[in-house]
């Protein structure tokens, strides 16, 4: 494909895009195929010679389509809103033209410092804490992280580098291994299964906190699970409150547990991805109040916003921690950087 054919192509994607969007009402919202369908739909191998343009997108519409669950369509009611709009269409055909790798600020300053800007400017939308902004030139700042599942494990992985290092400073003779046996976190029993996974990944101990009759995880019930497993000799580094529950939109009580998390020097991730976007709102702006306590806050502006996924805003209040983990861990983190 030359550049002559790439812009008649585009143009006809433009109008397949839009004529989808336009249409998506009458597309059936769910599949009705069975598990494996598309196999014997198509080559059992890559083929030697390309298709033309015109075949694959009768391909698409015969084979591809029939498949798809259709998330924007106004019929779909499952799961949760998932973002889309044509300025994001555009700008994600940009960013794929462009094709920076933005894995640090001289792979292309402009990728870097822009995300820092803009995420800056979304954390003043939430009224975030000043700490978490970068321009205040402090210890804090935000990037975006392809999920809420990879924030929230990039936050048990910094807080666990940050309680191994805390520890070893205070008893050198302490292993690694010896202090990750007995490291603990926390979570509601209505958190998000990411959670758990985290906690798995990161070779913890993770333990449901019991929610109040509202769904929520309350002081009371965080307070006795603490002097319970420091009473059994375990380390308690990590609690994750949630702000808007995938299972019935509950909110974690963070002016009762962020004091509580700041006491005990135990790392606080507040999950909001699904929630988080009302908080720009002034009416709903008070359902994150407690903030504050929070050493990580993270939503996805890619539920309510009209962002493509993946973008998950993700802030820190230091990002030390991030760095000492981006030295002994392979895993996305982004630092004052593009992902």
């Amino acid at each position: 494909m030359n550049t002559s054919e790439f812009r008649r192509r585009g143009k006809e994607m433009v109008d397949y895009v839009a004529n989808y969007m336009e249409g998506i009402e009458g597309r059936q919202v769910y599949p009705d195929v069975e598990p494996g369908y598309l196999r014997p739909l198509i080559p059992d191998s890559a083929p030697q010679e390309p298709d033309t343009f015109e075949d694959i997108i009768n391909d698409i519409e015969k084979i591809i389509m029939p498949g798809v669950t259709h998330w924007h369509s106004p019929y779909f009611f499952a799961y949760f809103p998932t973002a889309s709009s044509y300025p994001a269409m555009l700008a994600d055909m940009l960013c794929g033209a462009i094709g920076c790798i933005g894995f640090s600020w001289a792979a292309s300053p402009a990728c870097t410092e822009l995300e820092t800007v803009m995420m800056d400017w979304l954390g003043k939308m939430l009224e975030l804490p000043k700490a978490f902004l970068t321009e205040n030139a402090g210890e804090g700042g935000g990037v975006i992280q392809g999920s809420a599942s990879e924030a929230t494990l990039v936050a048990l992985l910094a807080a666990r580098t940050k309680a191994i290092h805390r520890l070893q400073a205070a008893s050198p003779e302490l292993t690694q291994a010896a202090i990750m046996e007995k490291l603990v976190a926390y979570s509601s029993d209505q958190a998000h299964s990411s959670v758990e996974r985290a906690g798995l990944i990161g070779g913890v101990k993770l333990k449901a906190i019991p929610s109040d009759g509202n769904f929520a995880m309350r002081a009371s019930a965080l307070q006795e699970a603490l002097e319970r497993d420091r009473a059994a000799g375990l380390i308690p580094f990590f609690v994750v409150a949630t702000l808007g529950t995938t299972t019935c939109c509950s909110f974690d009580n963070l002016l009762e547990v962020g004091p509580i998390c700041n006491k005990e020097d135990m790392w606080l991730h507040v999950d909001a991805a699904y929630a988080g976007s009302a908080f720009i709102c002034p009416e709903f702006r008070h359902l994150l109040n407690g903030v504050e306590f929070a050493d990580s806050f993270n939503f996805n502006p890619h539920k309510w916003l009209l962002v493509n996924f993946d973008c998950s805003a993700m802030w820190c209040r230091q990002l030390v921690p991030i760095l000492r983990l981006k030295k002994t861990c392979f895993v996305s983190v982004g630092v004052r950087r593009s992902r």
